[in-house]
């Protein structure tokens, strides 16, 4: 029984180990660090919770061959995450180059904080009603 569990054991680790690309994409060190900086900061489209250098899904594959080959091809790193967001859309990058989708949610926090001062401060300026006295008889 040890022996099942150690050889499906060692199956598994070895079958999610081989799917992830850990090899050397360029003999430059430059080229090189540039991909794996690139690949950190893609977000995988079908995990959606990893970057593609730490996803095993073929998806995550193709995008890290076609990123080693736009980066051969001398294409800048705007000019990839052009390419991967006409593709996927923003979502793609974890540091997406929308500044509304980082300002949005502030300015949408700070309307409805005005809107609730303003309510709050309203209802306290009305006058009290005296024959509301809370407990339902009336005199």
């Amino acid at each position: 029984m040890k022996r099942v569990i150690v050889l499906l054991t060692s199956l598994l680790l070895t079958t999610a180990a081989s799917a992830i690309d850990t090899g050397r994409a360029f003999d430059d060190p430059q080229l090189q660090a540039r991909y794996l900086k690139i690949i950190s900061e893609v977000r995988c489209v079908q995990c959606q919770n990893q970057s593609i250098k730490d996803s095993n899904v073929p998806l995550a594959s193709d995008l890290r061959r076609e990123i080693r080959r736009l980066i051969s091809e001398g294409k800048t790193d705007a000019d990839i995450a052009d390419f991967l967001v006409a593709r996927y859309g923003e979502f793609v990058l974890y540091r997406p180059k929308m500044l509304a989708l980082w300002i949005i949610p502030f300015l949408l926090l700070s309307i409805g904080g005005f809107a609730l001062f303003r309510i709050v401060r309203h209802r306290m300026t009305l006058p009290m009603d005296d024959d509301a006295t809370g407990d339902g008889q009336s005199q």
